[in-house]
């Protein structure tokens, strides 16, 4: 039950990235970074649709990490890109290619491979522990340099610098997420509202839109996605494993189905993120009519009065008679 909640939670934000990235890349490149993109996107409804449908998604993976382990439910999650494919298909009207169709096998593959590594009993490892939160701030650190790089670059990798400082930024609202949801269910929301991680949830979850918006603003879909989906995972597994406990599968066997698992899913969502149709996503723009001018009927031909007297005279006046009549070009 849990697992289908997770997976219908990446369908919805899958499609909400969708909608939003075709707003974003709209919007002037000078606000980029800047907070009044956030306003100027608010007066378009494609963006607030597309709003609407990741936080109902988000809603749904709140569910699905306050009762699964981080190292189960960011795979799962990961799967958005999938749902975000199968809505370009149609919007674009393209088809899918082989490296398309093999990256997401390969992202499918890696999730299914993580998910079995976790059912499978072996031996296993904790060493995580509340008292190690300050891994968050070493993430956040990351992501602060990867802002930085993105702010002194343009095009794809601008967007591509800011969409890796916006996923880490969201694995951290992961982890504050899962934190939150054990406060709730050990101490009712009394307590949660004098306790720190849903604040701090919020304010990570706020950034964290912020710079996706930035990197959907910077940059078309295929550039700003893969490191968004990548690096989010990434960093609420790491904080599962070093904050929260969650279990290290130790046997030589199950080391392997995770190392191959977890490098399934980054390669495969790189290659789905970098999609053609995800490329071609764009916002439909009414076209402008062509300006045409009206029919104008040709100028009737005059006879050329005599001029008697001075031969120049004359001489213009039997060039003019050779001139035809100009024509007015058709719209």
């Amino acid at each position: 039950m849990n697992i289908a909640i997770a997976l219908m939670a990446a369908a919805l934000v899958g499609a909400g990235l969708v909608l939003q990235q075709q707003s974003a890349e709209q919007a002037p490149k000078s606000s980029f970074l800047r907070f009044r993109l956030i306003t100027e996107l608010l007066h378009q409804r494609r963006w607030l649709a597309g709003i609407g449908i990741m936080v109902s998604g988000q809603l749904l993976s709140v569910w699905a990490i306050g009762h699964l382990e981080l190292t189960v439910a960011e795979p799962l999650l990961a799967t958005s890109l999938l749902f975000a494919l199968l809505l370009a298909v149609p919007l674009t009207g393209q088809r899918l290619r082989r490296r398309e169709l093999l990256g997401a096998l390969l992202l499918s593959g890696g999730v299914a491979a993580l998910s079995v590594s976790r059912s499978v009993d072996s031996e296993g490892m904790r060493f995580g522990s509340a008292q190690y939160w300050p891994a968050a701030a070493i993430i956040a650190v990351v992501a602060l340099l990867f802002l930085r790089a993105g702010w002194r670059r343009s095009g794809s990798l601008r967007g591509t610098f800011t969409g890796a400082a916006a996923g880490l930024v969201f694995g951290i609202s992961d982890a504050l997420t899962r934190r939150t949801m054990e406060v709730v269910s050990g101490h009712g929301l009394t307590v949660l509202l004098t306790s720190w991680p849903v604040y701090c949830l919020l304010a990570a979850s706020i950034v964290g839109i912020w710079l996706m918006e930035s990197s959907f603003n910077a940059a078309p879909l295929n550039s700003s996605l893969p490191a968004i989906t990548a690096a989010e995972p990434v960093a609420g597994i790491a904080l599962g494993v070093v904050v929260f406990g969650d279990v290290i599968r130790i046997s030589p066997g199950m080391l392997a189905l995770q190392s191959a698992g977890f490098a399934a899913l980054v390669i495969g969502v790189i290659l789905v993120a970098r999609a053609h149709v995800l490329t071609s996503l764009r916002a439909a723009r009414p076209a402008l009519p062509r300006p045409t001018l009206p029919h104008l009927p040709a100028a009737p031909h005059l006879p050329t009065p005599h001029l008697p007297g001075s031969p120049v005279l004359a001489r213009l006046s039997q060039a003019a008679q050779q001139i035809p009549a100009a024509q007015t070009p058709e719209a």
